[in-house]
């Protein structure tokens, strides 16, 4: 397979990025902003070029020299302004770079785009975000599309659903396939991990494996603002009992001979080796540099390489135009949110009747409280201009994007700044 060239921004510890290596990519880049990450991909990768600081910061990288020069450019840009779990502030958190990052497209022109970010992303209440991405990769003439890829199609012992972005210039978008799942079932948490339970001379190992018999729940990786690594909120720890784990921290060392679960506990900790197993790294894979919490974050904090295998491969296959052309996206474009569809292609204000009777021309049906719950979302990350009516009635305008893609004066900058220590 020809290798193919990829700049990788908010790299983590790699995850990504290996899988993107397997799948035939080279790294001329990887940026990353946590200092603990940079140290595990210089340690694996020597060769690499790895950049340390904000990817939105020009001292740290210029994308504008690789202009041309880049055939992927692919990223897990920062997931908390769409996790469900927070607060779901989407352009307007400090830590949103998926505006960003769809903005470096026009700058370095790579033949191909890869971000991936959390289920939440899909959600309704990103709808218009999603819908204006789309509008911009289209006016730089790239044929994008979403797709909700839950890692355990790919082998991965894991309930991780990760929404990814893919888009290609079009001279290359119809040779592109999202990748089809795996055949069977994918293995569970004893057959992935038994191996390693048994490493110290456990003796219990294997009627532990018997009873650890689906896969695991969501590995989460947590922030710098939280304390020291476990395995998720409480949903999470109990879904992890049933499966024989304790769930409340990271073992140094698989259980020992002769070794019984504490009374009140349902089996053995995980030890960081088991939770990077558990994200799709084999053994001798990666090797995870500082303490047990630091490495911890790294590795629940990845996009499994299996999974970004599997996409690079069928982007890789699309850049060399191997196999049968397939339908545009755009021949059967999805709409997300038929408002900001409205509003964003409209002349001048239009009023609520007005929204509704388009909307049915379309074939399109929502009532006013429906229109309103979409403007409601609308207005969290886009302007949203009222003119009031002599008949009391309000019209609205669409107005600006309020995500940051790279103004010199956004307040992204001043929040950035103070909580840069926290942010990860």
């Amino acid at each position: 397979m020809a290798e193919l060239r990829v700049v990788e921004i908010c790299a983590g510890a790699g995850g990504q990025a290996l899988g993107l290596e397997r799948a035939g990519f080279e790294h001329e880049l990887a940026v990353e902003l946590d200092s603990n990450a940079v140290k595990t991909l210089r340690h694996n990768r020597k060769d690499w070029k790895v950049e340390e600081g904000d990817v939105a910061d020009p001292k740290v990288w210029r994308p504008e020299d690789h202009r041309g020069k880049t055939d992927l450019l692919a990223g897990g840009v920062p997931c908390p302004p769409f996790t469900i779990a927070g607060k779901q502030l989407g352009a307007t958190d400090e830590r949103d770079l998926f505006a960003w990052a769809v903005r470096q497209v026009r700058i370095i022109q790579p033949k191909a785009l890869m971000l991936e970010n959390v289920r939440g992303l899909s959600a309704n209440r990103f709808a218009a975000y999603r819908q204006h991405v789309l509008d911009e990769l289209r006016r730089y003439d790239y044929v994008a599309s979403w797709r909700l890829l839950q890692a355990s199609d790919f082998g991965v012992p894991q309930l991780r659903p990760r929404f990814v972005l893919v888009a290609l210039q079009r001279e290359f978008a119809p040779y592109f396939t999202w990748p089809e799942p795996l055949e069977g079932p994918p293995p569970t948490v004893g057959e992935t991990l038994k191996d390693l339970m048994a490493s110290n001379g456990w003796e219990g190992a294997d009627a532990w494996a018997e009873g650890a018999a689906s896969i695991a729940p969501t590995i989460v990786g947590g922030s710098k603002k939280h304390g020291g690594a476990d395995l998720g909120p409480s949903r999470a720890k109990a879904a992890w009992e049933k499966l024989g784990v304790d769930g409340w921290g990271v073992e140094n060392a698989p259980p020992e001979p002769g070794w019984t679960p504490p009374p009140g506990k349902p089996g053995p900790k995980l030890t960081c080796e088991m939770v990077a197993r558990i994200q799709g790294w084999n053994e001798g894979d990666w090797h995870f540099t500082g303490g047990k919490t630091t490495q911890y974050r790294q590795i629940g904090n990845a996009f499994p390489p299996p999974v970004a295998e599997a996409v690079g491969r069928s982007i890789h296959r699309a850049l060399s135009k191997e196999g049968e052309k397939v339908d545009l996206v755009e021949t059967t474009e999805v709409i997300h949110d038929p408002v900001y569809k409205l509003l964003h292609g409209a002349p001048r204000p239009v009023g609520m009747d007005q929204i509704i009777t388009k909307l049915q021309k379309a074939g399109v049906e929502l009532t006013e409280p429906e229109v309103e719950q979409h403007l409601a979302h609308l207005e969290r990350d886009f302007v949203i201009e009222r003119a009031k009516r002599s008949s009391g009635a309000y019209a609205y305008t669409l107005g600006e994007f309020r995500a940051f893609v790279g103004q010199e004066g956004h307040e992204r900058h001043e929040r950035f700044a103070v909580n840069k220590s926290r942010i990860s």
